[in-house]
């Protein structure tokens, strides 16, 4: 269930960023809707010669948003992969690619990014209290016996597992910056790895999907994302949510504005960042016991127990501020194209932990979780770690893991386009059992199991899980649905 729905929600994103929706007429059989989620292929050897069914690329037909296969001329075809820009269909793993089909461009384009990132790149990374939860790999060999012998035991690491996809993007840009379109718009979907003690929606190893714009510092890379990842949110199923906007500059100008040294003001953030759970007393009794000069913790601490935090009231209070005016616009913009599905406010207290985080940053809240489910932000000077220069970038991250703990919880579940059938048979009578198997295939979706010794309790468990009903090889007529007398 847990794997089905990690999928529902991927493709829901991918079509939220382009990824076009098409049917597929094969072998004399219509699929059903398939969102088209990108599958990498990589050097895959060119067929060539007269067989080579790319020769014949005009027989495959798109109509009315269906691919047309003709199986005569690929009559030992079995799967389809997809690609950013085409269809690849495979006969044998000794025969490669037989043949690709242009469809519709994408908006945003998928990429694959090394799950193991060198520790040189982590530690420069500036992500916050999360470089504490790196997954570190040993040295090997020579150099693991040198380090140990000589009791450098900081030095144990030279790797380790990625903490997000932001990183692992920043290189990916800087070592193909020449070849990407500008500005580039990519997405991505991937496993990352955080050493935290596993509870309730956050896990050791999770999956996020990321969509980033890179190479625009315009606010309209904002709102594209705001209006992209919503549009995810909602085709999913996930219809209550807030989106909350900052931007660090704010929040530093009013620090700086109460007295805070330009110094403090990262180790500030991350207090007031807090708020949301301790509250103002509590933001202001940690500022205390930091060491901070009285009268400014106490001028602060009256700032928030006045509790008018509007973007009028801070720009009173700081003067004018383009970053206020940015922050204006993206929310005013995405109210207008949100058709009131959600809502839009600013957040003065919203941080973000992440350390490269330059300017505005944006977070979703579910209003039934009472959690975060994704978040982003600016961050303007990463990649410039690998290249030397300034690339303005930013992105819009979903933890998939929360959305499954909150669409879990509201029992939803998806259904499948063929409905679920368990074959039972004996073990000698595998040849007909499979054979009836094929049969109910044209119609069902069929799993094959011998029968066990306690048949009722081993059916109890495919109706929990989703089956529709069962067929007896040898004994059976017809299928018998759950839930009914056999």
């Amino acid at each position: 269930m847990k794997t089905k729905l990690t999928f529902i929600i991927a493709t829901a994103i991918m079509v939220a960023c382009g990824k076009p929706q098409i049917k597929f007429t094969f072998e004399g059989m219509e699929s059903d809707n398939i969102v088209v989620v990108s599958t990498a292929i990589k050097d895959i050897p060119d067929i060539g010669g007269d067989n080579d069914p790319r020769n014949k690329v005009d027989t495959i037909k798109i109509e009315d948003n269906k691919v047309i296969i003709p199986v005569a001329e690929y009559p030992s075809a079995y799967t389809i992969f997809i690609d950013d820009n085409r269809i690849f269909a495979f006969t044998t793993p000794n025969d490669r690619l037989t043949y690709r089909v242009k469809y519709t461009e994408n908006g945003f384009e998928h990429i694959i990014t090394p799950i193991i990132e060198d520790a040189e790149n982590l530690d420069k990374s500036e992500g916050g209290e999360n470089l504490n939860l790196i997954f570190k790999i040993l040295k090997r060999g020579d150099k693991l016996t040198k380090a140990v012998e000589e009791g450098k035991m900081d030095e144990l690491s030279d790797m380790g597992l990625r903490y997000d996809l932001t990183l692992p993007l920043s290189r990916y840009y800087a070592n193909n910056k020449n070849d990407l379109i500008a500005p580039m718009k990519c997405i991505q979907i991937d496993r990352v790895y955080r050493a935290e003690r596993p509870q309730k929606g956050r896990l050791r190893e999770f999956i996020q999907c990321d969509i980033d714009i890179l190479g625009t510092s315009s606010i309209n890379a904002e709102i594209e994302l705001i209006c992209t990842t919503t549009k995810a949110l909602l085709a999913i199923g996930m219809d209550e949510f807030t989106v909350k906007i900052n931007d660090r500059r704010i929040l530093r100008a009013v620090l700086l504005h109460m007295g805070f040294a330009e110094a403090d003001l990262d180790s500030v953030c991350i207090i007031f960042d807090k708020m949301d759970k301790i509250g103002a007393e509590g933001v202001e009794k940690e500022l205390q016991e930091k060491g901070y000069g009285a009268e400014v913790v106490d001028k602060f601490a009256q700032f928030l127990k006045a509790g008018d935090f509007s973007l009028d009231c801070i720009e009173e209070l700081i003067g004018e501020n383009e970053a206020i005016g940015n922050v204006k616009k993206i929310i005013a913009t995405a109210e207008q194209l949100s058709d009131g599905k959600y809502n839009l406010k600013y957040d003065i207290s919203l941080v973000r932990g992440q350390g490269y985080y330059t300017g505005t940053v944006f977070e979703v809240e579910s209003n039934k979780f009472k959690g975060a489910i994704a978040g982003g932000g600016r961050y303007d000077n990463l990649i410039g770690k690998f290249l030397n220069e300034e690339v303005p970038a930013v992105g819009f991250s979903i933890g998939f893991e929360r959305i499954y703990a909150i669409l879990s919880e509201q029992g939803i579940k998806e259904e499948d386009t063929k409905k679920r059938v368990a074959v039972l048979y004996n073990p000698e009578d595998i040849v007909g059992a499979y054979q009836k198997a094929e049969e109910l295939r044209k119609e069902y979706t069929v799993a094959l199991f011998e029968r066990p010794k306690k048949v009722g309790k081993f059916l109890n468990k495919l109706e929990e899980k989703g089956y529709y009903g069962f067929y007896q090889f040898g004994q059976s007529e017809e299928i018998s649905v759950m839930g009914q007398e056999a």
